[in-house]
């Protein structure tokens, strides 16, 4: 049996001190403000440091570099995608079969693109997201797709699926090409027809 990893659950973390959770916050808060007023290709690490009254190397030691402070940010917003899975209401979470569960993964993955593409376009440099979450969807997809088409290798088709999902395909499609939400939530649901009839 595989175990889903859990992103973004702090109960097994070790603790943090109070005031580097006070850093924390700080530094998100400011870093999710810049970004929402200027865009994140428009912020420095030093424009954060310097809105959130931190040393710049306090940023960089908590965070590494501009990606790993876009996962942070991007932890926060997609959490709530992440345990719906898990445990959420259907279509999204358990109690539907799992053609339904596939289909509402592609909508709701979706909506977060369309939300949040600069910031996982920033989180994925050289087009690489992040290990943990990509296992996560990985394994959900998989898990979905043995019952829902067993005749397929689960595995790989999750993977192929996750690649048309990218972020950096998402902005091509979205952007570079014109295509519509519409077309696109259109075009995931033909594919899970076609794998999962």
């Amino acid at each position: 049996m595989i175990e889903l990893p859990v992103i973004g659950n702090e109960q097994f973390a070790p603790r943090e001190r109070a005031d580097a959770a006070r850093n924390r916050a700080r530094i998100l808060a400011a870093a999710g403000t810049l970004v929402a007023e200027h865009g994140i290709d428009e912020v420095s690490m030093e424009d954060v440091a310097r809105a959130a009254c931190v040393g710049t190397g306090t940023l960089y030691r908590r965070f590494g570099d501009r990606a790993g402070l876009a996962i942070a940010l991007l932890d926060e917003q997609t959490r709530e995608f992440q345990n719906a899975l898990i445990s959420g209401p259907p279509p999204l979470g358990p109690g539907v079969p799992a053609r339904e569960r596939l289909r509402a993964f592609g909508e709701g993955y979706l909506d977060l693109l369309e939300r949040h593409w600069a910031l996982m376009v920033a989180a994925t440099p050289g087009g690489r997201e992040g290990a943990g979450v990509h296992v996560l969807y990985s394994t959900h997809l998989a898990i979905l797709l043995r019952e829902a088409a067993p005749q397929l290798d689960a595995p790989f088709t999750a993977e192929a699926l996750l690649a048309m999902l990218a972020p950096w395909h998402h902005v091509r499609t979205r952007h570079d090409l014109g295509w519509s939400l519409d077309r696109l939530r259109a075009g995931w649901a033909a594919m899970v027809e076609s794998i999962a009839p």
